[in-house]
């Protein structure tokens, strides 16, 4: 096995081991991570060693370990993705006139990392550092449907992972797998009401290198103030933005 592919691998588990809210047996993070048996073993006592997993023996469950934490700490003070995005969010807002924001997965959540409110909008519930249901966001939504089958499958593996807000939005893995599809397809994300009565929002991913979505480019506008052909020119300069941002940090655009 060539360094390039167990660094991917690893890095791999280490993603879909964050987005858990509890350890998991290894059984899970083969399936999640398409991986055998005993390379999954390998990886994780390689990490196990390096402080980046801990291994919990009576429970025969791995999380993350020490290393990662501090890892993801260095990242927030760094808060890289944040200061490139802070620019573009702003023109996006100028254009739109509405207000727009920046989320990250975090779980089953998204979390909110950034957001640029137009001059007498509102404020929203996505204010810096809230996190909602990321079945139920437009943002969450974006990064989701840019995510293998295996690890979404993985996150929503029960019907109790299925967040209620406003009795709207999928409740099944069946209806969150077909809003994905459409999603796909579409080329960006939606949601009306599912969040606040009365708000809509659409949203694009920011994808990585390796096509993983780090981000969600979303903006809120609320529902009797906008008319056609309004929420087509959203669309287009959320997109627009999302595939800036893309290619800022390496990526390629969809």
């Amino acid at each position: 096995m060539s360094q390039v592919p167990a660094a991917t691998r690893t890095l791999r588990v280490l993603r879909f081991l964050a987005s858990q809210p509890d350890p998991v047996p290894l059984d899970r993070i083969m399936r999640a991570c398409d991986l055998p048996r005993s390379t999954a073993y390998h990886l994780l006592r390689a990490m196990v060693e390096e402080g980046f997993v801990v291994h919990l023996v009576e429970e025969h469950r791995y999380g993350l370990g020490l290393a990662a934490f501090e890892v993801g700490s260095g990242y927030a003070r760094q808060e890289p993705l944040q200061r490139i995005a802070r620019r573009p969010l702003a023109d996006l807002v100028d254009r739109v006139h509405q207000s727009a924001h920046l989320a990250v997965l975090h779980g089953r959540d998204v979390l909110y990392v950034l957001e640029e409110r137009a001059p007498g909008r509102p404020p929203l519930v996505t204010d810096v550092g809230v996190r909602l249901p990321a079945q139920l966001t437009a943002s969450g939504r974006a990064i989701l449907a840019a995510l293998p089958a295996p690890q979404v499958r993985a996150l929503y593996s029960s019907p109790r992972d299925f967040v209620d807000r406003h009795g709207l939005g999928p409740r099944t893995l069946s209806g969150l797998r077909t809003l994905l599809s459409e999603t796909r397809q579409r080329g960006y994300a939606t949601e009306d009401g599912e969040v606040t009565p009365g708000l809509a929002s659409v949203a694009a991913a920011v994808l990585d290198h390796n096509g993983h979505p780090v981000a969600g480019v979303a903006v809120t506008y609320p529902v009797d103030a906008i008319t056609d052909p309004e929420p087509a020119r959203i669309v287009e300069h959320v997109r627009r933005t999302a595939a800036g941002l893309t290619r800022r940090i390496g990526g390629t655009p969809d």
